[in-house]
Order: C-alpha cells, then structure tokens, then sequence
C-alpha cells in the first residue's frame, strides 16, 4: 500500500525556539514542514517549489506577512495562507483576510487548534479545485473542435469525424485545449507545461513527449493527421492548422 502523502507546510516564523515546536507538531500530525525565520528565503523556496499551506507570522524581520502574501500573489504563486501572529488588532485581521488570508490565529494558541485549522484549509482548498481537469481545463468547459475532431473535456474524450471516439487523461486533454487557444504561435516546452501542470509542476520534457506521442496515436489511429503540429528544435512547439474554406 502507498503511504498517504503529507502536505508540505512553510513555517514563516523569526522566534526560532517557537517555529521549532510548531514544525515539530505538525510532523507529529503528519505533515512535512519547512521552516524560514525570514521573507526572503520563503518566498524564493515558495517560487521554486511547490507547498500545501503556508504559515505566515505578521511581523519579520525584513519584511510583513502582508508584503509576502502581495508579491506572492503579484507573481501569480497561490498558496492556502493562515496568518499566525502576536497582533490581535481588528484591522490587522481584515487585511489579512481581505488580501485573500484562509485564516487568522492569534498567539497564544493550541498546537491542536493549529492543526485543526491547518487541516480545514486544506481541505477547502482541494475543494475548490474539484472542477478542474488540469490547470486550464474544467469539467465544465464546452466541446471544442481540434483538426476536424470534436474534444469533450466533459466526458475526456475526443470524437472523430468517423465516428470513432477515443478516451483521453486529463493531460493530454489540456495539452489539445492549450494548443486549440494558442495556434500559429511559437510555444515553449515550460509554457505548455505550466499551463497545463501548474506553475510549481516538476515535469521534465520526456514526460511532456510521451504525452504528446499519446495524442498524435490517437489522431493517426483515426484518419487524422497531426502534422500541423510541429515541433521547433530547441525553444517548443508551433500549432498551424490548415485555415478552413471560407462558406458562400
């Protein structure tokens, strides 16, 4: 059986003695932690990696919870944040939540109440994400059409002109919808992969390959060639299907 997989918690807290005891309560709770005692390096892991939750305290030493959370957002990094922090102002509090905090606790506090928090933010940010098939496909987007082949993000499945149908994963779907969006310009192995996989994905360009080997099988089994799409050595890919007839 494969273990349960613990979500990676970024401690931001300068008092190193209490970072310490809340780290080593959330592992004992099952999760993975890692702690900075300043802004600087947590913002550089947190653009770097990917994290489940991020535990901010208000005031740092070169720096405020709030700027971090801004230039977090200003560089399009969205990571669930629960302030953690000594101020109990009412203002404090609604900035925090209206620059998009999940949460605000103030010290002293429980390390259960911590952990139960933690674990409800977690929660609802997984939910919020139930819609979505990859980072720029959802369930409910509508069918769109791809070389003469109708694309059911709905049902993952692409329906040739044949009649043939082909179910598809959730990767090679949002590779077909990021290609459909962006045709007749050039675009590079890490745009493809961030906007299907996220920001944060490790993906490697051997893995983006043999997904991409699975959709030109798939069209090629079908009667319809993948051609128009190319590769261009060194940067990407180009997308340049044929321009349709124009009707009378």
């Amino acid at each position: 059986m494969c273990a349960e997989p613990r979500p990676l918690i970024v401690v931001v807290e300068d008092d190193d003695e209490l970072c310490r005891l809340i780290c080593m309560q959330l592992e004992e709770a099952g999760m993975q932690t890692q702690p900075y005692n300043r802004c600087a390096p947590a913002l550089k892991f947190l653009q770097r990696n990917f994290a489940n939750l991020l535990l901010l305290d208000l005031h740092l030493p070169d720096s405020t919870g709030f700027q971090l959370l801004a230039e977090l957002k200003q560089l399009d990094i969205h990571v669930p944040t629960i302030f953690l922090t000594g101020s109990a102002i009412e203002t404090d509090k609604i900035k925090g939540l209206e620059m998009g905090g999940d949460d605000y606790i103030t010290k002293p506090f429980s390390y259960a109440e911590v952990v139960a928090r933690i674990n409800a933010v977690l929660r609802r940010s997984e939910g919020q994400h139930d819609f979505n098939l990859t980072k720029n496909v959802r369930t409910h987007d509508g069918p769109f059409e791809f070389l003469g082949a109708q694309v059911h993000p709905d049902r993952l499945e692409i329906e040739f002109p044949k009649g043939g149908k082909h179910k598809i994963g959730r990767k090679e779907l949002g590779i077909l919808a990021y290609l459909h969006t962006h045709r007749h310009a050039v675009i590079t192995r890490k745009e493809l992969i961030h906007s299907v996989w996220g920001i944060h994905a490790d993906i490697r360009s051997r893995s983006l390959d043999q997904y991409i080997v699975k959709i030109r099988s798939a069209f090629e089994e079908n009667g319809l060639s993948l051609d128009s799409f190319k590769t261009v050595h060194g940067i990407g890919y180009i997308f340049e299907p044929p321009k349709q007839p124009e009707s009378k």
